[in-house]
Protein backbone atom coordinates (compact mmCIF):
# COMPACT_ATOMS: atom_id res chain seq x y z
CA UNK A 1 0.00 0.00 0.00
CA UNK A 2 1.35 3.30 -0.49
CA UNK A 3 -0.11 6.11 1.03
CA UNK A 4 -1.04 9.81 -0.27
CA UNK A 5 -3.51 11.07 -2.86
CA UNK A 6 -4.12 8.51 -5.94
CA UNK A 7 -3.68 9.96 -8.77
CA UNK A 8 -5.94 7.95 -11.11
CA UNK A 9 -8.83 6.49 -9.09
CA UNK A 10 -10.40 3.48 -10.92
CA UNK A 11 -14.05 3.14 -9.82
CA UNK A 12 -15.33 -0.33 -10.84
CA UNK A 13 -18.48 -1.15 -12.89
CA UNK A 14 -18.48 -4.62 -13.67
CA UNK A 15 -21.05 -4.35 -16.22
CA UNK A 16 -18.85 -1.75 -18.43
CA UNK A 17 -16.44 -4.77 -18.93
CA UNK A 18 -17.98 -5.81 -22.18
CA UNK A 19 -17.60 -9.57 -20.45
CA UNK A 20 -14.34 -9.59 -19.60
CA UNK A 21 -13.65 -10.30 -15.83
CA UNK A 22 -13.70 -7.37 -13.32
CA UNK A 23 -10.47 -8.47 -11.37
CA UNK A 24 -8.76 -9.33 -14.75
CA UNK A 25 -9.61 -6.23 -16.64
CA UNK A 26 -8.49 -4.20 -13.29
CA UNK A 27 -5.03 -6.28 -13.57
CA UNK A 28 -4.35 -5.21 -17.28
CA UNK A 29 -5.38 -1.30 -15.88
CA UNK A 30 -2.50 -1.60 -13.28
CA UNK A 31 0.24 -3.16 -15.75
CA UNK A 32 -0.60 -0.16 -18.52
CA UNK A 33 0.23 1.96 -15.57
CA UNK A 34 3.78 0.79 -15.33
CA UNK A 35 5.98 2.66 -12.47
CA UNK A 36 2.50 4.74 -11.72
CA UNK A 37 0.59 1.21 -10.59
CA UNK A 38 1.23 2.60 -6.73
CA UNK A 39 -0.29 5.79 -7.85
CA UNK A 40 -3.81 4.03 -8.68
CA UNK A 41 -6.73 3.52 -6.60
CA UNK A 42 -9.39 1.08 -6.92
CA UNK A 43 -12.80 1.62 -5.42
CA UNK A 44 -15.08 -1.26 -5.77
CA UNK A 45 -18.39 -0.03 -6.48
CA UNK A 46 -21.21 -2.85 -6.93
CA UNK A 47 -23.70 -1.97 -4.48
CA UNK A 48 -26.14 -4.86 -5.85
CA UNK A 49 -24.26 -7.03 -4.72
CA UNK A 50 -24.93 -9.62 -1.25
CA UNK A 51 -22.33 -8.85 1.25
CA UNK A 52 -20.82 -12.47 0.55
CA UNK A 53 -20.26 -11.54 -3.56
CA UNK A 54 -19.09 -8.43 -2.77
CA UNK A 55 -16.29 -9.69 -0.13
CA UNK A 56 -15.53 -12.73 -3.12
CA UNK A 57 -14.92 -9.80 -5.85
CA UNK A 58 -13.01 -7.61 -3.16
CA UNK A 59 -10.66 -10.32 -2.38
CA UNK A 60 -10.15 -10.73 -6.00
CA UNK A 61 -9.47 -7.30 -6.08
CA UNK A 62 -7.39 -7.12 -3.19
CA UNK A 63 -5.04 -9.59 -4.49
CA UNK A 64 -4.77 -7.88 -7.99
CA UNK A 65 -3.65 -4.48 -6.04
CA UNK A 66 -1.73 -6.05 -3.87
CA UNK A 67 0.64 -7.28 -6.46
CA UNK A 68 1.14 -4.39 -8.46
CA UNK A 69 1.55 -1.84 -4.98
CA UNK A 70 -1.87 0.03 -5.98
CA UNK A 71 -4.33 0.80 -3.30
CA UNK A 72 -8.41 -0.89 -2.96
CA UNK A 73 -11.36 1.19 -1.59
CA UNK A 74 -15.28 -0.42 -0.88
CA UNK A 75 -17.58 1.56 -1.50
CA UNK A 76 -19.66 2.64 1.96
CA UNK A 77 -18.80 -0.98 3.34
CA UNK A 78 -16.73 -1.21 6.32
CA UNK A 79 -17.12 -4.72 6.60
CA UNK A 80 -16.43 -5.53 3.43
CA UNK A 81 -13.21 -3.43 3.72
CA UNK A 82 -12.11 -5.14 6.94
CA UNK A 83 -12.78 -8.49 5.69
CA UNK A 84 -10.57 -8.04 2.49
CA UNK A 85 -7.72 -6.34 3.87
CA UNK A 86 -8.57 -3.09 1.82
CA UNK A 87 -6.34 -0.09 2.08
CA UNK A 88 -9.87 1.90 2.31
CA UNK A 89 -13.59 2.71 2.58
CA UNK A 90 -14.99 5.48 -0.21
CA UNK A 91 -18.20 7.30 1.09
CA UNK A 92 -21.31 7.16 -0.41
CA UNK A 93 -25.19 8.61 0.79
CA UNK A 94 -25.72 5.13 2.70
CA UNK A 95 -22.46 5.08 4.74
CA UNK A 96 -21.62 5.43 8.38
CA UNK A 97 -20.16 8.87 8.76
CA UNK A 98 -16.52 9.27 9.47
CA UNK A 99 -17.16 9.53 13.41
CA UNK A 100 -18.70 6.51 13.56
CA UNK A 101 -15.88 4.73 11.01
CA UNK A 102 -12.69 5.51 12.86
CA UNK A 103 -13.15 3.88 16.39
CA UNK A 104 -13.96 0.36 14.00
CA UNK A 105 -11.13 0.91 11.58
CA UNK A 106 -8.70 3.71 12.37
CA UNK A 107 -6.14 2.14 9.72
CA UNK A 108 -8.52 2.83 6.91
CA UNK A 109 -8.06 5.34 4.84
CA UNK A 110 -11.45 7.85 3.93
CA UNK A 111 -12.25 9.75 0.83
CA UNK A 112 -15.90 10.55 -0.08
CA UNK A 113 -17.98 12.05 -3.46
CA UNK A 114 -18.78 15.53 -3.51
CA UNK A 115 -21.04 17.36 -6.20
CA UNK A 116 -20.31 21.12 -4.79
CA UNK A 117 -17.11 23.60 -3.33
CA UNK A 118 -19.95 23.49 -0.48
CA UNK A 119 -19.66 19.95 0.75
CA UNK A 120 -15.50 19.93 0.03
CA UNK A 121 -15.57 22.69 2.70
CA UNK A 122 -17.36 20.74 5.44
CA UNK A 123 -15.61 17.62 4.75
CA UNK A 124 -12.15 19.84 4.94
CA UNK A 125 -13.18 21.35 8.10
CA UNK A 126 -14.25 18.32 10.01
CA UNK A 127 -10.78 16.60 9.02
CA UNK A 128 -11.57 12.83 8.58
CA UNK A 129 -11.22 12.55 4.74
CA UNK A 130 -7.56 11.73 2.63
CA UNK A 131 -9.20 13.09 -0.41
CA UNK A 132 -12.35 13.67 -2.08
CA UNK A 133 -14.26 12.79 -5.62
CA UNK A 134 -15.90 15.85 -7.07
CA UNK A 135 -18.73 15.53 -10.18
CA UNK A 136 -19.20 15.69 -12.49
CA UNK A 137 -17.02 17.82 -14.06
CA UNK A 138 -18.32 17.13 -17.94
CA UNK A 139 -21.16 15.13 -19.27
CA UNK A 140 -21.12 11.44 -18.72
CA UNK A 141 -24.17 8.69 -18.47
CA UNK A 142 -22.74 7.13 -15.40
CA UNK A 143 -23.40 10.76 -13.36
CA UNK A 144 -26.57 11.84 -14.73
CA UNK A 145 -28.75 10.94 -11.71
CA UNK A 146 -26.75 13.64 -10.16
CA UNK A 147 -27.55 16.51 -12.12
CA UNK A 148 -25.62 18.74 -15.06
CA UNK A 149 -22.00 18.82 -15.32
CA UNK A 150 -20.73 21.37 -13.18
CA UNK A 151 -17.82 22.36 -15.24
CA UNK A 152 -14.06 23.78 -14.69
CA UNK A 153 -14.91 26.59 -12.82
CA UNK A 154 -16.85 24.94 -10.20
CA UNK A 155 -13.88 21.85 -10.23
CA UNK A 156 -11.19 24.92 -9.83
CA UNK A 157 -13.69 26.51 -6.29
CA UNK A 158 -13.65 23.20 -5.34
CA UNK A 159 -9.30 22.18 -5.43
CA UNK A 160 -9.00 25.66 -2.95
CA UNK A 161 -10.99 24.05 -0.44
CA UNK A 162 -8.25 22.52 1.45
CA UNK A 163 -8.65 18.74 0.45
CA UNK A 164 -7.47 16.71 -2.20
CA UNK A 165 -9.66 16.72 -5.08
CA UNK A 166 -10.15 13.76 -7.70
CA UNK A 167 -12.26 14.90 -10.48
CA UNK A 168 -14.71 12.59 -12.26
CA UNK A 169 -17.16 13.10 -15.06
CA UNK A 170 -16.76 12.04 -19.07
CA UNK A 171 -13.28 12.62 -18.82
CA UNK A 172 -10.15 11.67 -21.43
CA UNK A 173 -6.87 12.61 -21.88
CA UNK A 174 -7.47 15.97 -22.97
CA UNK A 175 -10.07 16.94 -20.17
CA UNK A 176 -7.86 15.65 -17.60
CA UNK A 177 -5.65 17.58 -18.40
CA UNK A 178 -7.53 20.06 -17.93
CA UNK A 179 -8.89 19.30 -14.74
CA UNK A 180 -5.11 18.92 -13.20
CA UNK A 181 -4.30 22.48 -14.60
CA UNK A 182 -7.35 23.87 -12.31
CA UNK A 183 -6.11 22.19 -9.70
CA UNK A 184 -7.18 18.76 -9.45
CA UNK A 185 -4.68 16.19 -7.82
CA UNK A 186 -6.01 13.62 -10.15
CA UNK A 187 -9.01 11.36 -11.82
CA UNK A 188 -11.46 9.44 -11.26
CA UNK A 189 -12.40 7.18 -14.24
CA UNK A 190 -14.85 3.86 -14.88
CA UNK A 191 -15.87 3.51 -18.18
CA UNK A 192 -12.84 5.29 -20.26
CA UNK A 193 -10.56 2.27 -18.34
CA UNK A 194 -13.23 -0.66 -17.82
CA UNK A 195 -14.47 -0.67 -20.91
CA UNK A 196 -11.58 0.15 -23.43
CA UNK A 197 -10.49 -2.49 -25.64
CA UNK A 198 -6.76 -2.13 -23.93
CA UNK A 199 -7.64 -1.45 -20.86
CA UNK A 200 -3.56 -0.68 -20.57
CA UNK A 201 -3.21 1.30 -22.59
CA UNK A 202 -6.08 3.15 -21.74
CA UNK A 203 -4.66 3.68 -18.05
CA UNK A 204 -1.56 4.67 -19.66
CA UNK A 205 -2.84 7.34 -21.58
CA UNK A 206 -4.64 8.92 -18.62
CA UNK A 207 -0.91 9.12 -16.58
CA UNK A 208 0.34 10.71 -19.66
CA UNK A 209 -2.40 13.48 -19.82
CA UNK A 210 -2.33 14.01 -15.98
CA UNK A 211 2.15 13.54 -15.26
CA UNK A 212 2.60 16.36 -18.53
CA UNK A 213 0.45 18.96 -16.88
Amino acid sequence: MTAGVPRVYLVTDRRATNGRPLAEVVARALEGAGGHASSVAVQLREKDLDARSLLNLARDLRAVTAAWGARLFVNDRVDVALAAGADGVHLGGGALAPLEIRPLAPHLQLAASTHSAAEVIRHGDAGWLSFVVFGPVFETPSKRPFGPPLGLPALRDACTAGLPVLAIGGLDGERARACRAAGASGVAVIRAVLAADDPGRAMGSFFGAIEST
